[in-house]
């Protein structure tokens, strides 16, 4: 990590802390909970030294433990403290999964690791990064994270059974299945917004032929398939089938908007659509589509890949974008 990396990750921490500071001390409050003092915190010193933002994070692990859910529950609210940023900050803080953490719940299959990530495995770090910035499912498909992920895990050979390579792994896994759920819940809602924007413009049907649908699918039978696909994709993270349909479904609810003047297109859909077949292309035979499907398989453009996937797929056995990162790349 270049020490220009490290300042923005260490003033990241230090905003996040600040965020937070006055909320938790506000519910310790009301909830009479005592809680430790933290000085630079109080001070609400603006740029603080890397001793201080350790400090702060002690803090903040020692008043999670004192804070019961409920209690955390009722004070969100009905405190006017909350604003949208706190509230994605509190979201992301509880959601965070560090190395510190995933070697503390390995701990007993691994033995005591080390929670600084080795340099070799550098690489992990950013590509998460870079995933975190992905803003809808098509845009992560064609980014080649997933593959360069994988790659990786192939390159690190016997080294990848070290226990520091597991943690790292593991965490990488659960990340990467966090951001692809994110985004596909993400697609999933932007389609039935915009399917109800289009039915309050008097469109009744869509050429869905991209997501192998009909040429005039009716947008209730649109609403009620997208509404069981956000079932579906738990129990199926690994069918690349529904999830080609699904960006592909997105791009022809966004051309649809488009031509009826409806709202903005988030992207090209050319762009979404070439990004969709990558699901499947990546996803191997489990995932082709199904011989007695509504439409024929042929009649669906090949996925394009990025552009080092024919390298990793020669080395990989059953991995795909679509599996549960936890049955892959964890170990």
């Amino acid at each position: 990590m270049t020490a220009t990396s490290q300042l923005s990750g260490l003033a990241a921490e230090w905003h996040t802390a600040r965020l937070l500071f006055p909320i938790y001390s506000a519910l310790a409050r009301e909830f009479v909970i005592d809680l430790p003092a933290c000085s630079d915190l109080e001070a609400g010193v603006e740029a603080p030294p890397q001793e201080s933002v350790e400090l702060a994070k002690q803090w903040l692990r020692e008043v999670d433990e004192r804070i019961q859910v409920h209690q955390l529950r009722q004070f969100l609210q009905t405190t006017p403290l909350t604003t949208q940023e706190v509230l994605q900050t509190i979201l992301v803080h509880h959601l965070d999964v560090d190395l510190e953490y995933v070697a503390q719940v390995l701990e007993p299959a691994l033995g005591a690791v080390d929670s600084v990530l080795p340099l070799w495995l550098k690489p992990l770090e950013q590509l998460m990064q870079s995933a975190k910035h992905c803003r809808r499912l098509s845009e992560l498909l064609h980014s080649g994270i997933l593959e360069q992920g994988r790659k990786l895990k192939v390159q690190c050979g016997d080294k990848y059974f070290l226990p520091a390579a597991m943690v790292a792994f593991t965490r990488f896994s659960f990340m990467m299945r966090r951001v692809f759920f994110h985004l596909m819940h993400e697609d999933l809602n932007a389609i039935l917004d915009g399917l109800r924007d289009l039915e309050r413009h008097g469109v009744s049907t869509l050429d869905c032929r991209r997501a192998q649908f009909s040429a005039e699918e009716p947008v209730a039978r649109l609403r009620m398939i997208c509404q069981s696909w956000k079932v579906m994709f738990h129990a199926e993270y690994s069918s690349g089938q529904p999830l080609r349909m699904l960006v592909d479904l997105r791009a022809a609810v966004d051309d649809a908007l488009a031509k009826n003047g409806v709202g903005k297109t988030p992207a090209t859909a050319s762009a979404a659509s070439k990004v969709a077949r990558a699901a499947t292309a990546s996803a191997g035979p489990a995932a082709q589509p199904n011989r007695n499907s509504a439409a024929s398989a042929s009649t669906v453009p090949e996925f394009e890949v990025a552009s080092n996937s024919q390298e990793w797929n020669a080395h990989e056995d059953d991995s795909s974008p679509q599996q549960s990162p936890g049955d892959d790349n964890d170990g």
